[in-house]
């Protein structure tokens, strides 16, 4: 960890939300950095781009598209930004995010708080294309009476400025939202999302990925892959934070929202391996949730994801936590012989 063990102690005597304001100034404040090279055998290619490394930023770090072009030099592959929805909203009542130091996890329950798309595409439409991977994370406002519409709109006013769109499904913070992976509102919704992408002219538009939540029952992933194999989905994302509680230390561990960090691994890596034998290959995925080793992230390629998303992890481990997965997959990827990350996804 370096200098950030020796800030952490200072950094954790402000509240979480503050910490995470001043962190976003300062990486404003900061000159922008050349992306981080990797090795040409940790590329990805999937949904038509090329990731530069498999290990991209979450989105919840970055909601307005307000420092992605930084986090780039700090070695993430792909960064997504979000969740956006089509109106501004303040997100629910403070007190809303928890560091759970003693078990290493985070509970939020922020409720899409975010200043709007239309913000986000201001600052997306100036962005250089050729620095780096940007998706756009999609969601519906909590007071909307027309939460498909919302997620049609926001692929419609996204589509432009993102390499790809996630629609988001999976937040427990959004009353109601996760009713939307059920089968028939899964369909209606990514029939809406596929059509409003779409360019005038008929161009396709970006791919658009799914994100699920890790708390879904084993006999509704079948439906689900169904579902998303039927409307082009280009990946799944496995997943978010999880409602469930396991044994937690911290003081804390009592407060509603979604649970993230260390805890939820055991959960995300079972889910993965779920999604990974429903799936049979035809749709890739890519893991998030407690992911925060070169080893963790290794073993979740093996289990059959494409890509790694983290968050959480840096609240504990510090900046230079991408940098050094990257290096430890590409030392664990000639350790167990593979000529790319590739050849070693579901191999586990």
């Amino acid at each position: 960890m370096g200098l950030y063990s020796l800030v952490r102690p200072a950094v954790f005597t402000l509240d979480g939300e503050r910490a995470h304001r001043l962190t976003i100034a300062g990486l404003k404040a900061m000159p922008r950095r050349a992306p981080h090279s990797a090795p040409t055998a940790m590329q990805v290619e999937l949904a038509g781009l090329r990731f530069p490394n498999p290990v991209g930023l979450a989105p919840g770090f970055d909601k307005d598209a307000e420092v992605f072009d930084r986090m780039f030099g700090f070695g993430f592959g792909h960064v997504e930004i979000g969740t956006v929805t089509p109106l501004p909203q303040p997100g629910n009542p403070k007190p809303r995010l928890f560091r759970l130091t003693e078990d290493r996890g985070v509970i939020n329950r922020m409720g899409f708080n975010n200043a709007g798309q239309q913000a986000a595409l201001v600052r997306l439409s100036r962005r250089d294309r050729t620095k780096g991977i940007v998706g756009v994370n999609i969601g519906a406002n909590k007071d909307s009476d027309d939460r498909i519409g919302d997620y049609a709109r926001g692929a419609a006013a996204m589509a432009k400025v993102a390499d790809y769109l996630t629609v988001n499904v999976s937040s427990p913070n959004t009353p109601g939202l996760r009713a939307l992976q059920d089968e028939g509102a899964l369909a209606a919704l990514l029939e809406g999302v596929m059509d409003a992408k779409r360019e005038p002219g008929g161009e396709r538009g970006p791919p658009v990925f799914l994100k699920l939540a890790p708390d879904l029952e084993p006999a509704d992933i079948d439906a689900v892959v169904r579902v998303a194999i039927m409307h082009g989905v280009a990946a799944l994302i496995i997943g978010n934070t999880t409602i469930s509680r396991p044994d937690l230390r911290s003081k804390h561990a009592g407060e509603a929202g979604g649970l993230s960090g260390a805890p939820l691994a055991p959960l995300a890596r079972q889910r993965l391996a779920d999604f990974h034998k429903a799936c049979g290959g035809m749709i890739p995925l890519i893991a998030a949730g407690g992911i925060d080793s070169a080893e963790e992230a290794w073993a979740r390629i093996k289990a059959g994801a494409s890509l790694v998303q983290l968050y959480s992890a840096l609240v504990y481990e510090g900046p230079g936590l991408a940098k050094r997965i990257v290096r430890g997959m590409d030392r664990l990827r000639r350790r167990d012989g593979f000529a790319d990350i590739a050849e070693a996804v579901g191999t586990g």
